[in-house]
């Protein structure tokens, strides 16, 4: 049996739970509360941040692989393990170009990849304070879109800023903890896409149905699966997703997110080395979900099926909003109630505006973007009313 070490312990990781009973694999997890959702699922926890290095050596001890479930690692200290045999999945080299957000541009663009336009902010403070000319300098334009290099997610560090004294504003009120800031031109797209790639040990990539994802306040609330979009376009994401697994050598799922301009131009937006919230409607609409299909790699077992066994389907995040302890039964039994609909509830004990407790996906029959809007629109009424 093999036993599968996860750095983080959140709903990422909990959704391996019912995949790795099904394929005889034991969860292993690294995580710093009793509360979090992955503790439920795990063989054995090691309670300790995810950047402890010295937590995950001990992980390391009891497990036959590590992988991740978040990227807030410190990579400089796990190198050290990996020098010491320990195999991480995906390898320690593939996540180094990709954690930091400017690395990443960088790697993407070095790789003839498209991407926006983008230039990094110098740190030193009188750099700071010409801001406005680096935009200038640089032909971004206004408005531009700040984020942080590290750390940031669903919407956290990332502010689409419309003129000069706003962005002086938002650098000069920056938080000491932030490692950094780059600018990115702001991209005017038609529709954000998205689409989950695995990669085997022995190189064989497997890509997902190319999705639609709807964001409001920069957190994804919506996924339409597949996305209505020509063939043609799909075929490009598919093969950007096989040059950047093969040119990273990475063994594991990835989630990469794009634009798609109104010209019919894709850019990479984004690159996720783990599972991904776009990829969740594969726990149900999906012969493999993401979650199997990241553990097979990571065992060095055959992919599985990636296609879908229904026609479409549209998965809707479950977000705090309010500040309560409640557990939303009555609601979470009123949207099981609509008919092939699927609630995953994550089992977090607090809520707050924002926060990730859970989703749902609906099976659909047909793929018809105005039914699967109305589906997503009655969910959100019931989820969000008072």
């Amino acid at each position: 049996m093999k036993r599968v070490g996860i750095i983080g312990g959140g709903q990422l990781a909990w959704m391996m739970g019912s995949a790795a009973r099904e394929l005889g694999v034991e969860l292993l997890i690294q995580t710093p509360g009793a509360n979090d959702p992955a503790v439920s699922v795990a063989k054995e926890v090691i309670f300790a941040p995810v950047d402890d290095a010295n937590a995950t050596a001990i992980l390391a001890q009891k497990s036959d692989v590590i992988t991740f479930e978040n990227e807030f690692v410190n990579i400089d200290a796990l190198l050290k393990l990996a020098e010491q045999g320990v195999c991480f999945r995906p390898r320690l080299e593939a996540l180094s170009p990709l954690l930091d957000k400017y690395h990443q541009r960088c790697y993407l663009r070095e790789l003839g990849l498209p991407v926006p336009k983008f230039v990094n902010i110098p740190q030193q403070e009188e750099e700071v304070g010409r801001s406005a000319d680096l935009v200038s300098n640089t032909q971004l334009g206004f408005p531009v879109v700040l984020k942080a290099r590290r750390h940031g997610y669903d919407g956290q560090g990332t502010f689409i800023v419309k003129e000069p004294s706003e962005l002086d504003r938002k650098l000069n009120s920056a938080s000491k903890n932030v490692s950094g800031y780059l600018l990115e031109e702001y991209v005017p797209f038609e529709r954000e896409l998205a689409v989950i790639a695995a990669r085997s040990t022995n190189g064989e990539v497997m890509t997902y149905p190319v999705v639609e994802t709807q964001q409001e306040e920069q957190v994804c609330r919506r996924v339409i699966a597949p996305a209505d979009i020509p063939e043609r376009v799909a075929l490009e994401i598919e093969d950007i997703a096989r040059t950047l697994l093969n040119s990273l050598q990475a063994v594991g799922v990835f989630g990469i997110e794009l634009f798609l301009r109104a010209d019919g131009k894709v850019l990479v937006n984004e690159l996720a080395p783990r599972t991904h919230n776009s990829g969740h409607f594969s726990l149900d609409a999906c012969k493999t979900s993401q979650f199997e299909q990241h553990l097979r790699a990571v065992c060095d077992l055959p992919l599985g099926n990636t296609a879908m066994i229904c026609p479409s389907a549209v998965m809707v995040n479950l977000l705090g909003y309010e500040n309560s302890q409640s557990d939303y039964t009555d609601k979470r039994q009123q949207i099981e109630q609509i008919p092939q609909a699927y609630v995953h509830w994550y089992g977090k004990n607090e809520s707050r505006p924002g926060r990730k407790l859970g989703h749902v996906t609906v099976l659909l029959d047909s793929q018809n973007r105005d039914r699967t809007m109305e589906i997503a629109r009655n969910v959100e009424s019931i989820w969000y009313s008072k």
